[in-house]
């Protein structure tokens, strides 16, 4: 029987390191983010439902969803995020599950569901364990300005959009520590699936 792991973390604390990191040892990963862009597609249901919701400016001029302008849409009015949520979510949950199915069907020894707000969704009875990479505040606050090129203000309000990673690391059945090397977290992350017996075996 497979053993599903739920994968979370917050904006910037390397959830996506070690989501590739469980592809390199030939786990699977269903990716809640890559989904999440499939089901808004135009000709999606989903998308439709978007458009109908916050109107036509939020579109480039091909119609596919501007992205950054739906982000500061939501992310400044959090009734706006919830009914953004009710419309995507679904259409997400409803594929994963259709994917988890599927590797569960197939014989994988461990499947990963990569879903960023694992928690804040109350879907861990899609998982049997859940992980969390965390990282301390200062580090993941200097790593979104870096990456996304955020003030520290922008940068603030879309962590605090979320749970912290002190709150996860707490409801998770295991942490992993990614402040240092990737070769540090890469360890931890073995040593952990090891013990759950969840390493494919070497053919």
């Amino acid at each position: 029987m497979a053993l599903v792991i739920g994968l979370t973390g917050s904006i910037a604390s390397g959830k996506s390191t070690v989501s590739r990191m469980f592809a390199d040892l030939n786990i699977p990963v269903i990716d809640a983010d890559k989904i999440s862009r499939e089901v808004v597609n135009p000709e999606e249901p989903a998308y439709t439902k978007i458009v109908e919701t916050f109107g036509e400016s939020i579109l480039h001029e091909d119609k596919s969803l501007n992205r950054e302008k739906l982000g500061s849409i939501i992310f400044a009015d959090a009734s706006k995020r919830e009914k953004l949520n009710s419309i995507v979510h679904p259409a997400v949950r409803e594929r994963m599950l259709a994917k988890r199915d599927a590797y569960v069907e197939a014989g994988e020894p461990a499947v990963v569901m990569d879903i960023p707000l694992l928690f804040e969704s109350n879907l861990t009875h899609f998982v049997d364990k859940t992980l969390v990479v965390s990282v301390t505040e200062t580090v993941q606050l200097k790593r979104l300005m870096n990456r996304n090129g955020y003030s520290e203000q922008e940068a603030e309000q879309r962590i605090k959009s979320q749970l912290s990673l002190e709150e996860k690391a707490k409801k998770a059945d295991a942490v992993i520590d990614n402040n240092g090397t990737k070769q540090y977290t890469y360890e931890q992350l073995e040593r952990l699936l090891h013990n759950w017996k969840a390493l494919p075996s070497q053919k």
